[in-house]
C-alpha cells in the first residue's frame, strides 16, 4: 500500500475509555518495530482535526505508528460532565495514550514522541516534562492555555473569573443547568458585526464553523464551571529543569489574541533541552499551520527528519 492506514481503537483511561486513531505507515508490517508518536488535538477540537488528518496522517507516511486521540470529556472519549478542559487531565490523556502504544507488539517503547498542535502543542510539553518516556517532541503553534484563560479569555480579570466559576459551580451542584461556553462565534460575519477584528479569532471561527474543518466532535466548546483548573496552571512551568528532550517549535508571524507566537519563543528559550529548534513560518497565521498546504509542508519538511534523527 501506498498511504497510511487509520484504525479506531479504544483503551483505558482513568475510570472511562478513551477513543483514538491509529495511523499505520505504508506497507505496515505487524512484525517489525516502529517508533511512535502521539498527536494531541486543540482545545474544542478533536482527533479528526489537524492533529489527525493533516499531522498524523503525514508523520504516519513517514513511517512512524502515530495515535491521534479524543480528549476525556470530549470527542468520542468516554467521561462526564462533557466539554471539562482540564490542563492536569488533558495531560494525563497524553501518559494514558502512550501506555497504550508502548502495549502494542509493532511500537518500539524506547522510541516514543509527542505533537500537539495550539493547545494540545503546550499539553505536550508539560507532559514531556514529567514522562520522559517521551524522547523528542514538538510543538506545532502551541498555546499556553492557562496564561491564556488567565489574560484574553477572563477579559484580564482572572479573580474575577474565578469568582464567577465558583458561583456556577455551586448553582450546578444545586441543580442549575451546565454552562456550557462556545469559545467562537457562530460564523465570522457573526464575529465582524460583534466588533471582532482578532486574526486568530476570526480563522478559527472559519477553520471550526466552516466545511473547510468543521467535524461532528470539534464541538469549540468548554464547561465554565470547570474552567477554574486552568487559572492557576502553567505548561511551561519547570522547563528550565524538566524539559531536557530534544524539542522543535513551529509558529506563524502573523500573531493574533491567542498568544502562540510569543509562547513559541517564551518556551524555546526556557527550555532546558540541549537540542531545541524554533521553525518561523514567514508570512502565516497559526490557523494557516493547521491545515494550509504551504505552511504545513515547511512544519513538516523540519518535524519529520527531526522526528527519524531523534527517535
Amino acid at each position: 500500500m501506498t498511504s497510511s492506514t487509520i484504525k479506531n481503537v479504544t483503551y483505558k483511561n482513568l475510570g472511562w475509555d478513551s477513543a483514538a486513531d491509529l495511523y499505520l505507515p505504508p506497507n505496515f508490517d505487524e512484525s517489525r518495530k516502529y517508533p511512535a508518536i502521539v498527536s494531541t488535538h486543540p482545545i474544542g477540537s478533536c482527533k479528526e482535526q489537524t492533529s489527525g488528518n493533516i499531522y498524523a496522517s503525514a508523520l504516519a507516511r513517514e513511517g512512524f505508528v502515530v495515535i491521534a486521540f479524543d480528549a476525556s470529556f470530549q470527542g468520542a472519549s468516554g467521561g462526564s460532565p462533557r466539554f471539562i478542559e482540564d490542563p492536569a487531565i488533558r495531560v494525563s490523556d497524553i501518559r494514558f495514550a502512550i501506555d497504550y502504544v508502548v502495549t502494542l507488539p509493532y511500537v518500539d517503547a524506547e522510541r516514543i514522541g509527542a505533537i500537539g498542535v495550539c493547545g494540545g502543542g503546550a499539553y505536550t510539553i508539560h507532559a514531556a516534562m514529567t514522562d520522559h518516556r517521551i524522547k523528542a517532541l514538538a510543538s506545532i503553534t502551541g498555546v499556553n492555555f492557562g496564561r491564556l484563560i488567565r489574560e484574553g479569555f477572563s477579559n484580564f480579570d482572572p479573580v474575577g473569573a474565578l469568582q464567577a466559576m465558583g458561583k456556577q459551580r455551586t448553582a450546578e451542584a444545586q441543580g442549575a443547568e451546565r454552562n456550557v461556553i462556545n469559545y467562537l462565534p457562530a460564523s465570522v460575519e457573526e464575529g465582524r458585526k460583534n466588533g471582532i477584528t482578532d486574526i486568530d479569532v476570526l480563522e478559527a471561527t472559519d477553520y471550526y464553523k466552516t466545511p473547510r474543518g468543521q467535524k461532528p466532535h470539534g464541538a469549540t466548546s468548554g464547561l465554565f464551571s470547570f474552567n477554574s483548573a486552568a487559572v492557576a496552571w502553567d505548561a511551561f512551568h519547570h522547563a528550565e529543569v524538566l524539559l531536557t528532550q530534544p524539542l522543535m517549535v513551529v509558529i506563524g508571524d502573523k500573531p493574533g489574541g491567542f498568544g502562540a507566537y510569543r509562547d513559541g519563543w517564551e518556551i524555546y528559550g526556557r527550555a532546558a533541552s540541549k537540542t531545541k529548534h524554533i521553525v518561523v513560518a514567514e508570512g502565516w497565521s497559526h490557523y494557516d499551520l493547521y491545515d494550509q498546504p504551504e505552511p504545513v509542508a515547511l512544519a513538516l519538511s523540519r518535524i519529520a527528519p527531526f522526528f527519524k534523527e531523534n527517535l
